[in-house]
């Protein structure tokens, strides 16, 4: 087993101690990680701070146990490789190129520690000249993205998509990546200020849906046919009007919950339009090794070409007063752009 350095009997990590707002986030030491000898051992340089943290913390999806160590995005230093020698002669374990002392991701949590060890294939080796720092921004959203364009709905040339929360972390990828293969992207944001930096990372119409109507705009881009696809990280709000927004034979793709669960609907509301419903996750399209290493060598050749730019909004401590400030500004709707926290001094 190849290593580097001496470890602490115990490591400070960001936990929710119950179901509940922010007054649960709490800093504590924890035992230093017991890596399994499929698992490798990582130092936490950064972490990405993201909506899904807050389903956690406040009960929407449940954690088996509290105390849970928050947070499900990384990016820091290898430390130990696995020390099972069957994994060591795996071709899907060599084809990594997996080298103690690199940069590395992850995307599953638990995240918010100083120290963690997880299983191989699910860590991302991220190439030579990408710091930790943008490592931690870039991997969660952009993987989401990119999983969601390939396959929950794969929009094509030419199609009209219409993005909601196009100013956020997610929003700003998806902008990107759909401009780069052709897509007429039409988002729907809050902001003067939101709409012009939809803009600049590739929106060709942007909508300011508290000055705006919405369905009717989308109507008269779409010369009355609807938007091909919708991708939806808003949930409840924006439900009901996607519907009046999509064209015969679209696809919604429901992701997220910012505004609430969507409610349980009978399927009989997708026949007027012959529609396609989708809710993916994206861990759930990163399960075998092979995928993990498709989409984790199509995210950075996405970054190294210059397609898809990092957008960090603002960096907070390691606190449990950081993540609480970095997981109410995020709900609050008023940020554009990635959070992330400073784990490593």
């Amino acid at each position: 087993m190849s290593s580097i350095g001496q470890y602490p009997s115990t490591i400070k990590a960001i936990q929710y101690t119950a179901v509940g707002g922010p007054e649960v986030i709490k800093l504590n030491d924890i035992e230093f990680p017991s890596a399994a000898p499929n698992e490798m051992l990582i130092r936490v340089e950064w972490a990405g701070v993201n909506f899904i943290d807050t389903y956690y913390r406040s009960g929407v999806y449940p954690v088996k146990s509290h105390p849970a160590v928050a947070g499900e995005e990384m990016a820091g230093i290898l430390l130990e490789l696995p020390s099972d020698p069957a994994v060591l002669e795996d071709p899907e374990f060599k084809a990594r190129n997996f080298q103690v002392g690199q940069t590395v991701a992850c995307i599953t949590g638990p995240a918010f520690a100083e120290y963690i060890a997880k299983p191989w294939h699910k860590v991302l080796p991220v190439p030579a000249g990408i710091d930790t720092r943008t490592a931690a921004a870039v991997p969660l959203q952009a993987l989401t993205v990119l999983t969601f364009v390939e396959e929950a709905y794969k929009a094509e040339p030419g199609d009209y998509v219409l993005l909601h929360a196009a100013a956020g972390g997610f929003g700003l990828n998806m902008c990107q990546i759909l401009k780069a293969r052709g897509v007429h992207v039409i988002g729907s944001v809050s902001t003067d200020e939101k709409a012009a930096l939809a803009k600049a990372n590739g929106a060709e119409f942007v909508i300011v849906y508290t000055k705006e109507d919405l369905i009717k705009r989308v109507g008269e881009i779409t010369q009355g046919q609807g938007a091909h696809g919708i991708y939806d990280g808003v949930g409840k709000a924006t439900w009901e009007g996607n519907f009046e927004m999509i064209r015969r034979k679209g696809t919604i793709v429901t992701f997220g919950n910012a505004s609430g669960v969507v409610p349980a609907f009978s399927p009989m509301k997708l026949k007027d339009k012959n529609l396609k419903v989708a809710r993916p996750v994206v861990n759930n399209y990163l399960i075998t090794p092979a995928e993990n290493l498709h989409y984790n060598t199509l995210l950075w050749d996405t970054v190294k070409s210059g397609v898809l730019k990092a957008n960090i909004y603002k960096e907070f401590p390691f606190t449990p007063e950081g993540v609480a400030t970095a997981q109410t500004e995020q709900t609050s709707g008023k940020t554009t752009g990635k959070l992330i926290l400073k784990v490593a001094n």
